[in-house]
């Protein structure tokens, strides 16, 4: 494929995040009061840019490889660390609130239903642009039957996506902790890293909103099948972080030497 395809692909992801920096400025003029709806348009915000660019990623990894779908996310998802706030675009960020005491059921509730309109709504925005075929990768994709990225057993898939999600929940807390330099880079590495081991298998999506904006209904899976692969597996994965973060050992190993001193002062 050519480069030039390549660069309609880079454009459009650009666009997007410059068009999402624009609604957040924006939303912060217009909704001033303080409350849960300046939130859930954040949210909203984060996730449509999230599946959007992810739309593309898509076509990326089909005409261009991994590789270089490893390589734009990452450099996505250091630009997401920085313009977000405090969005996260992924529901299980918000049950691990809700079990560390830090928000409410119904606020996680209302923020997970933010995210998922924004990501399921954006697909038309995608599809209109697909639907122009500026690039030659574009051709026949606005309206193809997608397929599902599962290559194993529903229940396989799940714990890849549930021990993968661990891994970088356990990394992203290591870090929030240990507050290193340049630790967002670090943390979009390990991020990016897990999603191209877990590509061929699961897809590597680590994230039900994105799962379900991008291959809900696709073939290759049930409804029931998505649901046990991408929101209880990824979601368990997350959950389980908190006690296992918690462990002595873990945060021995995390944290080194001065996790063990703290767990020993108190």
């Amino acid at each position: 494929m050519s480069t030039t395809a390549l660069g309609i692909s880079a454009l459009f992801m650009v666009g997007c995040c410059a068009l999402a920096q624009i609604a957040r400025v924006i939303s912060r003029r217009m909704v001033t009061r303080e409350g849960i709806v300046p939130i859930l348009i954040n949210e909203a915000i984060a996730a449509a840019e999230l599946c959007a660019c992810c739309f593309e990623l898509i076509i990326v990894a089909d005409n261009f490889g991994v590789s270089m779908y490893a390589i734009c996310l990452f450099l996505l998802t250091i630009w997401w660390g920085r313009v977000w706030g405090d969005a996260s675009a992924c529901p299980y960020t918000h049950m691990e609130d809700v079990l560390e005491g830090r928000t409410s059921f119904k606020e996680m509730a209302l923020r997970s239903w933010a995210e998922l309109m924004g990501g399921c709504c954006v697909y038309r925005v995608v599809q209109f642009f697909w639907w122009l075929e500026l690039a030659e990768t574009h051709r026949g994709r606005a309206f193809e039957a997608c397929n599902a990225d599962l290559q194993v057993s529903p229940y396989l898939g799940a714990v890849i996506e549930g021990v993968a999600t661990l891994l970088c929940r356990l990394a992203s807390k290591t870090i929030s902790e240990k507050e290193p330099r340049f630790g967002s880079y670090i943390d979009s590495f390990i991020g990016t890293s897990l999603v191209v081991a877990a590509f061929n298998f699961s897809g590597g999506y680590f994230n039900p909103v994105l799962a379900t904006a991008l291959k809900w209904g696709c073939r290759g899976h049930s409804h029931l099948e998505h649901i046990i692969v991408y929101w209880i597996g990824a979601c368990a994965g997350a959950v389980l972080s908190i006690p296992v973060f918690k462990l002595p050992a873990v945060r021995r190993i995390l944290l080194g030497e001065e996790a063990d001193s703290k767990s020993k002062r108190e």
